[in-house]
C-alpha cells in the first residue's frame, strides 16, 4: 500500500530518508528552510511537494513525518506532529531534555499515534541474526557484551560524543539482553572541546548478571564498529566497519570446575542476507502507519535510551 511520508530537513542523514522513501514510493514531501537545498531537490524528485516550514504542509494528506534535522529541534517539531495525530519517526536522539522525551511519549499514547525514533542497527540483518541465535541459546548465557563505536569525527557543537554514538549500542544492548539493568555509569574525557565529551566508555551490570562496556570515541585515528558477545557456551563478533562485514561464531568455552578449563573450538562464518537497515526501518515504519503499534523502537524503548543518554537512570 502506498502512504504519503514527509521528510523534515533535507541535510546530512534526511537526504537518505528522502531518496529511500522516494524509491520505496512513499516520499510525499520535502521540509526545509533552505532555499538552496530545496532547489537542489526539486531538480531531483520533480513531483514531490517541497515547503520551507512544517505549517505550510497540508497536515490532512499526510500518513507519517520523518524528522531528520538537528536533535536541538526534535522536541518542538515532533511534539506539532504528535499533537496532529500522526505517526512520526524521530532520528535519534529523540530528545535533549528528559521531560520534553517524556512529553513525547505521552502525547503519542493519548493520541494513539506511533513514535519511533531512528534506532537504525535494530534492522541491521546481522544484529537481526545475532538476536536469533541468541534465543536459540546457542551461545547459553551472555556473560558479557561489548561493543565499540570509534571513528575520526564527525563531532558535533550541539551533543557530546555519548549522545551521538552512544543511541545504536544502547539500543543494541537492550534489544539483545532481556534483563534490566542493575548499575550503570559512563565516564568521559573532554579532549577537543572541554564543555563537550569526545570520548566515553559505559559499564553496565544488568540484573541477570550479564555484564558489558560500550567504548564510544570521535577522536580515535580509525574507524571501527565492533560488537561482540560472550556465552557460556560460545562467542559470536561482528564487525560492521570491516569490508566483508563477518558476523563469526565461535565454538569457544571455559568450563569452570575448581580450574577453568578451556575449550578452543573452530571459528565459523555465518551467513545471513545482505539488506540495507535504512530501507529495513524505513519498511517497518510505513507498514505501521496504518495504526498498527510499533514494538520495534517504540516510544517506550525510545523514552529508556534517554534516560540513559542523559544519565536520568
Amino acid at each position: 500500500m502506498k502512504y504519503n511520508v514527509a521528510v523534515v530537513g533535507a541535510g546530512y542523514w534526511g537526504k537518505n530518508h528522502i531518496k529511500t522513501l522516494f524509491n520505496l514510493g512513499h516520499l510525499h514531501s520535502i521540509i526545509d528552510n533552505r532555499d538552496d537545498v530545496l532547489d537542489s531537490f526539486k531538480k531531483l524528485y520533480p513531483d514531490v511537494n517541497f515547503y520551507r516550514k512544517i505549517n505550510e504542509v497540508p497536515f490532512a494528506k499526510i500518513d507519517g513525518f520523518v524528522v531528520s534535522t538537528p536533535a536541538d529541534t526534535h522536541y518542538k517539531i515532533s511534539k506539532q506532529i504528535l499533537k496532529a495525530k500522526k505517526h512520526v519517526l524521530v532520528e535519534k536522539p529523540l530528545c535533549l531534555k528528559i521531560e520534553h522525551a517524556e512529553e513525547l511519549v505521552r502525547l503519542s499514547k493519548k493520541n494513539n499515534v506511533n513514535l519511533m525514533v531512528g534506532h537504525l542497527l535494530l534492522f541491521h540483518p546481522a544484529i537481526k541474526m545475532i538476536k536469533k541465535i541468541i534465543q536459540s541459546n546457542k551461545l547459553g548465557k551472555i556473560n558479557y557484551i561489548y561493543s565499540h563505536r570509534l571513528n575520526f569525527g564527525k563531532v558535533r557543537k550541539n551533543e557530546d560524543v555519548f549522545m551521538s554514538l552512544a543511541p545504536h549500542d544502547l539500543s543494541i544492548f537492550r534489544h539483545l539482553i532481556d534483563s534490566s539493568i542493575k548499575s550503570f555509569e559512563v565516564k568521559h574525557s573532554k579532549i577537543i572541546n572541554k564543555k563537550i565529551a569526545d570520548f566515553t566508555v559505559s559499564n553496565f551490570v544488568y540484573k541477570n548478571n550479564t555484564k558489558g562496556h560500550i567504548l564510544n570515541s570521535w577522536i580515535n585515528p580509525f574507524k571501527e564498529h565492533k560488537l561482540v558477545v560472550i556465552g557460556s557456551k560460545s562467542m559470536l563478533s561482528y564487525e560492521d566497519s570491516s569490508d566483508n562485514k563477518d558476523l563469526l561464531f565461535y565454538d569457544k568455552k571455559f568450563d569452570i570446575t575448581k580450574n577453568p578449563i578451556e575449550n578452543d573450538g573452530p571459528v565459523k562464518k555465518i551467513n545471513y542476507k545482505q539488506s540495507s537497515p535504512l530501507e529495513n526501518q524505513l519498511q517497518y515504519f510505513c507498514k505501521h502507519l496504518n495504526g498498527d503499534k510499533i514494538k520495534i523502537s517504540n516510544a517506550d524503548d525510545a523514552l529508556f535510551i534517554t534516560r540513559l543518554l542523559l544519565k536520568d537512570y
